[in-house]
């Protein structure tokens, strides 16, 4: 198998076990676990920098204007996203955030509709009336939008756009991003020790670790995912992504105990439905463009 296909199965495999790890640091407020995540995530980033020798190449392509000014931005949308996730997990959420992740891909669809003026095939509307329809139908049966699932996506996806538009790659980019939320988030954390509330190293050593460790478990797989993308298609890697919600879905449903309601269900199909059409009509397009270029 094509190493690549391991490297994004690999990432994605981490992307969606990563619940049990936040589970295991249930102790620890969200928005200090929140900091805590950026500060090593910097560190470990900024290491494997210096490891390579890419200091002055880093400087060189992220340290302009233009582009703090956008990773500003993408800094601030990827931490809500992070709070966001983070708290859900633990207020026992897990399947709502499954859910975030799983309209992601067709939200990040409209968006390039009307962002960027791409044009959609006719057939790829069904998909995104039906996923519509799912959040629809779980906004009438809950009484209020399921608002988790919700701001993971439009957080993430609008991070996607910010990330197009700065031509920057996902490493120096995280790296830059964390870097500008380094001073607020060591601030936030000194004033938390002050006050007393402070976890890191008043809660014992595994828990330190763990909170040490959450840099490398946000590095991994972001250099797993940036080596498949380089050695596999677009399409595949598009495809593969679904791995992340779905082994959160099942450790939501099968290991956390999490209530599924016959309206979720109900709910949740519709979206499920239209990431199968969406999916199957991308490999029907796929496919007829490559018989097309071959024929040429």
């Amino acid at each position: 198998m094509n190493k690549g296909i391991w490297y994004a199965v690999g990432a994605y495999a981490t992307w969606g076990l990563l619940p049990v790890y936040w589970k295991w640091l249930h102790r620890v407020p969200a928005l200090q676990l929140l900091n805590h995540r950026i500060i090593w995530s910097f560190l470990t980033l900024f290491i494997i920098i210096l490891f390579l020798r890419r200091r002055k190449t880093f400087h060189t392509v992220a340290l302009t204007p233009r582009l703090l000014g956008a990773c500003l931005v993408a800094a601030v949308l990827i931490s809500i996203n992070w709070l966001t996730y983070v708290w859900a997990v633990n207020a026992g959420f897990i399947i709502e955030t499954s859910l975030g992740y799983f309209i992601n891909p067709l939200l990040s669809v409209l968006m390039g509709v009307l962002f960027f003026r791409e044009r959609l095939r006719p057939w790829q509307w069904v998909p995104l009336g039906l996923a519509a329809a799912g959040v629809l139908y779980l906004t009438l049966a809950y009484g209020s939008p399921p608002w988790i699932a919700l701001t993971l996506a439009f957080s993430f996806g609008i991070y996607g756009i910010v990330k197009k538009t700065t031509a920057l790659g996902s490493f120096y980019g995280l790296t830059l991003e964390t870097g500008i939320l380094l001073l607020p988030a060591t601030l936030y954390l000194l004033y938390a020790e002050k006050a007393g509330q402070g976890a890191f190293l008043h809660t014992g050593t595994p828990l330190d670790i763990l909170l040490v460790g959450s840099g490398l478990v946000t590095t991994i797989p972001l250099l797993m995912f940036a080596s498949a993308a380089r050695r596999i298609p677009l399409s595949l890697l598009g495809i593969l992504q679904y791995i992340a919600p779905t082994l959160q879905f099942i450790l939501g449903v099968f290991v956390y105990r999490e209530p599924f309601t016959h309206a979720q269900l109900i709910g949740y199909g519709f979206v499920w439905t239209a990431l199968i059409l969406f999916g199957m009509e991308s490999l029907i397009a796929y496919r007829t463009q490559s018989a097309a270029t071959a024929a040429d």
